[in-house]
This record gives C-alpha cells, sequence and structure tokens, in this order.
C-alpha cells in the first residue's frame, strides 16, 4: 500500500502540472496512469495558447487569462527542476474575424516573426498570442517530475474507489493508494461516469515548410489552423489540424480527412502546396456538453475532486488549473472564480452516494 497526501489520476499536463504545483506547497503526492504518461490528447495537441480565440466560451476568459500570466513562471520551474527549456514557437495569429470568404493570404504576412508585417488584408486580425510544442513540454514536464521525485505509477488504471472517514483508498491492477485527497485528472477517461467528459476525436497532419518560406506565425480560421514550429527538434515543420468527430476512442487516421485539411491549408497559404507530409496522427479531446472544464469538488463523494473536460484548451489551461485546483484542495480562495466550473452542474437531480 501507498501512502500519500492527495491521489492524482491522470498523467496527462493537466494532472502532472496539477502534481507540480501540490509539490511546490509541500504536499506529498502520488500520480497513477491508465497508461504511459503525457501520450494521450497533451502530446497530440498544436500548443496554441490561444486565450482570445473567439470560438472560445466566454466564460473561459479569466481562467485562461490567468494560465497566460502563469505560463513563463511555469515554463521557468520546469527549466530549474529538470533542466529542460521550453521555449515559445511563435508570437502572434493571423485570426480570421469572419467565417466565410476566407481567401488566401498574402505569405508575408506569415514570415514576420513580430509586429513589423505590412497591413493586414481585410477579414484577418492580428492578435499577441504565443504557442509552445506539447512535445517538447512533455518532456520537460516529465524531466521536472523525475527531479521533485513525484511518485509516478504507469500502466495502472482505476479500478475503484472507496472513502473512509479520513481518507480514500483508490485501488488499481497493481497496489491501492491511501490518500487524504483523490483528484481526477484522466481526461477523456474520467473515471466517474457522472462527470459525462466524452472523447472528440481530431486528426491532425504535419508538413515540412520550404525553405522559402519561413512561417513564423500561427494561421487560425473558424475551420483549421496552421501552427509552425520555429525552433527545437520540430523546426521547419507546420502543424494542421483538426477534424472535430465524434468517433468514440477510435484513433484511426484517415487519408480522405487529413487531405481535406492539406488542401484547406494549401487554399490559404500556397506555399505549402509543395510541403511533403512528414507525420499523421490523431487525440481524443476530452468534451463536456458546455465546453467548459470541470474544477471542483464531486458533490456526491467525499475527498473526491475533478480537473478534467478542457476540450480544446488543456495546453492553454494547464498552469492556471493547477493553481485553482491546489488552491481548492488546500481551502484557499481561487485566484479566479471557478463556480462556472463545478461538476455539480453535469449531475442536476442525482442523488447523493
Amino acid at each position: 500500500m501507498v501512502h500519500t497526501d492527495i491521489c492524482i489520476a491522470g498523467a496527462g499536463l493537466i494532472g502532472l502540472s496539477l502534481a507540480l504545483e501540490l509539490h511546490r506547497r509541500g504536499i506529498d503526492v502520488t500520480v497513477i496512469e491508465a497508461g504511459l504518461a503525457m501520450r494521450e490528447a497533451s502530446t497530440a495537441a498544436a500548443g496554441m495558447l490561444a486565450a482570445d480565440d473567439p470560438s472560445n466560451p466566454t466564460e473561459l476568459a479569466a481562467l485562461s487569462h490567468l494560465s497566460i500570466a502563469l505560463y513563463p513562471e511555469f515554463l521557468e520551474r520546469l527549466r530549474r527542476l529538470g533542466g529542460e527549456v521550453v521555449p515559445f514557437q511563435t508570437s502572434h495569429t493571423l485570426q480570421a474575424t469572419r467565417a466565410e470568404g476566407v481567401a488566401a493570404l498574402d505569405p508575408r504576412f506569415l514570415m514576420a516573426p513580430d509586429e513589423s508585417a505590412p497591413a493586414l488584408s481585410s477579414g484577418f486580425a492580428l492578435l499577441k498570442e504565443h504557442s509552445v510544442d506539447p512535445r517538447q513540454l512533455a518532456v520537460a514536464v516529465l524531466a521536472a517530475v523525475a527531479s521533485a521525485r513525484i511518485t509516478l505509477i504507469t500502466e495502472s488504471p482505476v479500478v475503484s474507489t472507496q472513502t473512509t472517514a479520513e481518507t480514500v483508498m483508490v485501488s488499481t491492477g497493481r497496489t491501492v493508494i491511501e490518500a487524504a485527497q483523490f483528484v481526477d485528472c484522466t481526461g477523456a477517461w474520467a473515471t466517474d461516469p457522472a462527470y459525462e467528459v466524452r472523447p472528440v476525436k481530431g486528426q491532425m497532419l504535419a508538413v515540412a515548410l520550404p525553405a522559402e518560406f519561413p512561417m513564423m506565425r500561427t494561421l487560425r480560421t473558424e475551420e483549421i489552423y496552421i501552427v509552425p514550429r520555429t525552433s527545437g527538434p520540430n523546426a521547419g515543420r507546420a502543424i494542421i489540424g483538426a477534424t472535430v468527430e465524434d468517433a468514440g476512442y477510435d484513433k484511426t487516421v484517415h487519408v480522405e480527412q487529413v487531405e481535406e485539411l492539406r488542401r484547406m491549408a494549401v487554399a490559404l497559404i500556397p506555399p505549402l502546396a509543395d510541403a511533403a507530409v512528414v507525420e499523421t496522427w490523431s487525440g481524443l479531446r476530452p468534451a463536456t456538453a458546455d465546453r467548459l472544464p470541470l474544477i471542483g469538488a464531486h458533490p456526491m463523494k467525499r475527498r473526491h475532486w475533478v480537473a478534467a473536460g478542457h476540450y480544446r484548451n488543456g495546453i492553454l489551461l494547464a498552469p492556471a488549473t493547477a493553481r485553482v485546483t491546489a488552491q481548492l484542495l488546500l481551502r484557499e480562495t481561487p485566484s479566479v472564480s471557478v463556480e462556472g466550473f463545478s461538476p455539480a452542474r453535469n449531475m442536476a437531480g442525482r442523488t447523493r452516494g
């Protein structure tokens, strides 16, 4: 049996960011993961820190901007702990301001790293918005967790939880963890059906940017995004995504959908016509009915908490989710209100168990 202060289920970016935040506060943490750490949605994402994406629910604004404010500190702590540097890949995004009639862009608008490009054509706004490479981020997070000596048990799915007078007993296929609190950070695999988190599939591809087109800005429309990698092991690539599919837990990549994404990208950025496809993949976004995350206490199970359901914004929201969830667990006032993210909203009419 493992004894710990807090047991976290889920070793994706949300779960491990929370573990690091709690460790910073002197809390003993054990993280359990059904598969391998940082292998699902956390590394399938494009990495946009899209706090001002007009398609985001307005209820996310305060949490999003808190996370943006925390990101430099978060990345610096990863560097101090694990020695891995995670740079921002881009600093600006060209955001389409209308849903239809989006024409191809002059490539010059996408090759400037700052605000020095010529005036934008009609239909686009220039947002000051960073992006990161989630694969680089995963390496840094895992190095930080290892350096902090946070207990991480992989290939150990939650089988059951049982609350006693003072603890919660979490059983896996390999061990039993006795903790004061249990936090579900398993994303699309949320352990309690009452959370009503479901997977939404997204297929994506990466292309090798032509040498004559050093893309430096993200491009985003209502249908597609194209995110360049400007440094690190994936420099010279652009990530193109993503489909939105109700396909359960099926992550099969289909040529037809990938080709459609590529076609839309070329229509917006003609220099990509000759860009070679170097990789395709898919991921599962954890979605709730209202597209808002679940952050807070389980209203029917003592000592049970959740931080899941971040849909398309897990990379963006990880530092803020870690901060406010830790504050809730330690009975502190959250930095921003999370009342609208309470899991109770998905459990109306249920009887306390």
